[in-house]
């Protein structure tokens, strides 16, 4: 255990990836096997790195005590600083564990694209990708942090426009690219400022300055964190690159993307708020708790309505970022207001929701995955009847999607009945005005709860019941174990994660109590002593007692039923259709499915409709030969939001563009007179 708190083994975690990275380029160039080993070189060792980092972060979580390097970069003000705090231990391991298992599933997933001659490409940005993913949580210095952001950023664009022969792909790639870095120019901007404020870019030294700065500058650079980090969180408005970028992107890195990078965005948000320059106002936790109820609404709002299968996991995730930034701002709202214990709740249970997002987001992205590769489409209309010839697939999903329902004894049913819990506390305990904004949150979160319910039974039901609606799906075969493998991983701790709801709380109250310790060496919690004291928090939910009790019920229930049916002899016939032949065409459609909510809330969903008739007869249309109906959404916020912006920055542009003469003597002239500014401003001041 000692190593994996040496430099050493962070020497090894970079060096493994590193490695990985060039190993699979070289065996993709030169080796010539249609890409077999380069696709085996980039998972392996991005799977032994991953290994490697789940080796850093449970000594940290086991003993309660950090660690930290520091190391002198080429540059004045860079160094590459590294601290393994609870924090950072916390979303190391989280980080790793999907990075394992989606490297696992990788490898037979992308055997499909044997002799495209790009895997060695792919395994290139997938190690810098993952290597960057385990940098984030533990880089401890703000130059370096950027650099390592921005490694996670241009590698993760190179792996949506993986499949770069699709047009929908490559524009999807071209939206990511904007917008992730209109969110990395606002966190440049935050950085820069605090900078200003503490004359250092080291973490350390910005936890130091806490209270001593300018309740204004402290403002500007909370703000410019909250833009930057909530555009690549995917909160609402600025998620329009998440449900076109997640299913581009092949799907474990799909379930890289949704588990653990945008989780990087809301873990710098704890960072900055908590960690860096504590005691916000109490303003800034209502922001939070109205933008997560926003984003958590229409995120699901948007989920039922879509028949794209990989889109409605990533409108999904879009709804779970909103329900983690609800329990976030509740947490940041009642530390304002006093109430540390329950504030403390609050963080553990937002904790809580981001570990177990990352675990049933990550099995459906691969289960989805699983889908595509053998319907051949992404289309949830296309889908059917797979339960009988994908049954492992489908039993994996179907944990998957009570998990993300909130259904007991899951994992999702435990965080998210501890946002009510806290939710309610808040609204008990609040000012008036404040009490408002937990009203909401409370009022979005149990409208989304049930929405979420509608949405997964719409995705199981056509996708693996009834009759199949394509030849591709009725001809589709189960998946090669090592796809199967990861999914039964992630479904089992779905399950654990639900029934072991009294450790995983302490444990993480102890994490969140161990936040803005300047010295790792003292986190203080020791995991076995949180267990101990459990009692303090873990238990105002019992939910491992009702778990197993349902379990009980769930059993005798079932013996009961044998018991009481063992001598009735079952009949089975056909079903009687009115004389017509049963085929996929008589069964209820993702679109049918959800066609009474898009018509409930057709004032937010905007719902477009495109009806296409061919006549036999020009002349007289009495008799069509053809109907088809196109049905849509309206993308609101690209007409409304971003389509204004873009064309108030053309027209800034073009004015800029009118002191671009070409003519030397009048650049000579602006240089003269910025000159002579300068020296009117020096000498005024």
């Amino acid at each position: 255990m000692e190593f994996f708190l040496s430099e050493d083994a962070l020497f090894l975690l970079i060096g493994l990836f590193l490695v990985g990275a060039v190993a699979s380029l070289l065996a993709g160039a030169r080796i010539n096997d249609g890409g077999r080993v380069a696709n085996a070189a980039a998972h392996a060792m991005a799977a032994l790195g991953s290994v490697v980092g789940l080796g850093m972060a449970f000594p940290v979580l086991y003993r309660g005590r950090g660690v930290a390097w520091l190391y002198s970069g080429p540059f004045p003000l860079l160094e590459l600083s590294f601290r393994i705090d609870g924090m950072g231990a916390y979303f190391l391991a989280l980080a790793s564990l999907v990075a394992l298992l989606a490297s696992v599933y990788g490898y037979g997933y992308l055997r499909h694209f044997i002799g495209s001659g790009r895997l060695g490409s792919f395994g290139f940005f997938y190690n810098l990708f993952v290597g960057s993913l385990l940098l984030i949580p533990i880089a401890n210095q703000a130059l370096f942090f950027l650099l390592v952001w921005e490694l996670m950023s241009l590698a993760s664009y190179f792996l949506v426009v993986f499949e770069h022969e699709k047009a929908e792909n490559v524009r999807a790639g071209f939206v990511y690219f904007l917008m992730t870095h209109f969110g990395t120019a606002f966190i440049i901007l935050a950085c820069l400022l605090a900078y200003q404020a503490t004359g250092s870019f080291s973490f350390d030294t910005w936890r130091e300055a806490f209270g001593t700065l300018s309740p204004t500058g402290e403002a500007f650079i909370l703000g410019f964190a909250l833009i930057g980090f909530a555009t690549k969180a995917g909160l609402i408005p600025l998620h329009i690159w998440l449900p076109e970028a997640h299913p581009a992107a092949p799907s474990h890195v799909s379930a890289l993307m949704s588990g653990i990078m945008v989780k990087t965005a809301l873990f710098m948000l704890f960072r900055f708020f908590f960690d860096f320059f504590q005691g916000a106002r109490v303003e800034w936790g209502v922001t939070f708790l109205i933008i997560g109820s926003v984003s958590a609404l229409l995120g699901i709002l948007y989920a039922n309505a879509e028949r794209d299968l990989k889109r409605l996991l990533a409108y999904s995730t879009v709804e779970n970022v909103g329900i983690i930034t609800i329990a976030f701002g509740a947490g940041l709202t009642l530390f304002a207001l006093g109430q540390e214990r329950v504030a403390l709740f609050a963080l553990a249970a937002a904790l809580y929701h981001l570990l177990n997002h990352a675990v049933f987001k990550s099995l459906l992205f691969l289960g989805a995955g699983s889908v595509v590769s053998r319907a051949g489409t992404r289309n949830l209309e296309a889908y059917g009847g797979l339960l009988r010839v994908m049954p492992y697939t489908a039993t994996f999903f179907l944990v998957g999607s009570l998990a993300i329902a909130a259904l007991p004894p899951f994992n999702g049913f435990v965080s998210e009945w501890l946002t009510f819990q806290v939710l309610f506390a808040g609204v008990i305990g609040s000012p008036l005005a404040v009490k408002i904004a937990f009203l909401i949150a409370l009022t979005s979160l149990v409208f989304t709860s049930g929405l979420a319910v509608a949405c997964f039974v719409k995705v199981f039901g056509t996708t693996f019941l009834a009759r199949p609606r394509s030849a591709e799906a009725k001809a589709a075969k189960e998946v090669s174990w090592i796809m199967v493998v990861p999914m039964g991983v992630l479904a089992l701790l779905s399950l654990v994660l639900g029934l072991a709801s009294s450790p995983v709380l302490a444990g993480l109250t102890g994490i969140v109590a161990s936040i803005g310790l300047t010295n790792p060496a003292t986190l203080g919690f020791p995991f076995l002593e949180i267990v101990a004291s459990r009692h303090a928090f873990a238990d105002v939910l019992p939910l491992a007692t009702v778990a197993i009790l349902l379990i009980v019920i769930l059993v005798a229930i079932t013996v009961a039923v044998r018991l009481a049916t063992r001598g009735r002899c079952v009949v089975i016939g056909s079903t009687w259709d009115c004389g017509f032949p049963l085929s996929g065409r008589n069964e209820i459609t993702a679109t049918s499915f959800s066609r009474s909510l898009v018509t409930i809330f057709r004032g937010i969903l905007q719902p477009t409709k495109q009806s296409t008739i061919e006549y036999h007869d020009d002349q007289t249309r009495y008799f069509f030969k053809s109907v088809s109906i196109e049905t849509g959404l309206r993308d609101v916020y690209r007409e409304r939001l971003y389509r204004p912006v873009n064309a108030a920055l053309h027209f800034l542009a073009d004015r800029i563009r009118l002191v671009q003469t070409g003519n030397v003597n009048v650049y000579i002239l602006y240089f003269a007179l910025t000159f002579l500014g300068v020296l009117l401003w020096a000498t005024h001041s």
